[in-house]
């Protein structure tokens, strides 16, 4: 099985990556690592700031290990940001009948609520080395991307608005 869990900054992708590690024992891939990778190595001009670039970039890439996992019959959670909103049209139909979509966005009122806490837990997993951009404002804007991007190809979202570790509980315990 493979699970990708995407959605904006900050809302817990990695945190959930971590607890499926932890209670299903498979493996995870960061594409935050994979991007740092190509980048530092110099097998890539972009930078981290080329967000949408880097979704062209290294979704061809990912895809293709995500073919190779299912192939191998390995287990495998695929966590972070670059996911396209089309990622379907990348698989044939025995691929897709072999990944669970896990796709995390917070509402507008959940993050003026709780967006110190938010803030706070950005680095709960891995040490994020400078989160100065993070507004809530900016946060909104991201979560309504990905809102609309997702749900305009019909896909399904999490929509974190009132209890965040109920959320996570209930997508560890379906």
């Amino acid at each position: 099985m493979i699970v990708i869990i995407t959605g904006a900054s900050h809302t817990g992708k990695t945190v959930l990556a971590q607890r499926m590690l932890e209670k299903y024992k498979y493996p995870y891939l960061s594409i935050d690592h994979l991007k740092m990778g190509l980048i530092r190595s110099g097998n890539t001009d972009l930078t981290p700031e080329d967000d949408d670039k880097l979704v062209g970039y290294l979704w061809p890439i990912v895809c293709e290990m995500i073919k190779t996992a299912i192939e191998n019959r390995q287990n495998l959670i695929v966590e972070g940001c670059y996911i396209p909103y089309n990622w379907r049209k990348n698989f044939d139909k025995e691929y897709l009948a072999e990944i669970s979509f896990i796709c995390l966005a917070m509402t507008d009122a959940y993050i003026e609520a709780h967006f110190d806490d938010i803030r706070d837990h950005g680095s709960d997993v891995e040490n994020r080395m400078n989160d100065s951009y993070c507004t809530a404002d900016w946060i909104k804007s991201e979560n309504r991307k990905i809102i609309e991007g997702f749900q305009r190809m019909g896909e399904p979202i999490i929509l974190i608005n009132d209890d965040y570790e109920k959320a996570m509980m209930e997508i560890l315990n379906a």
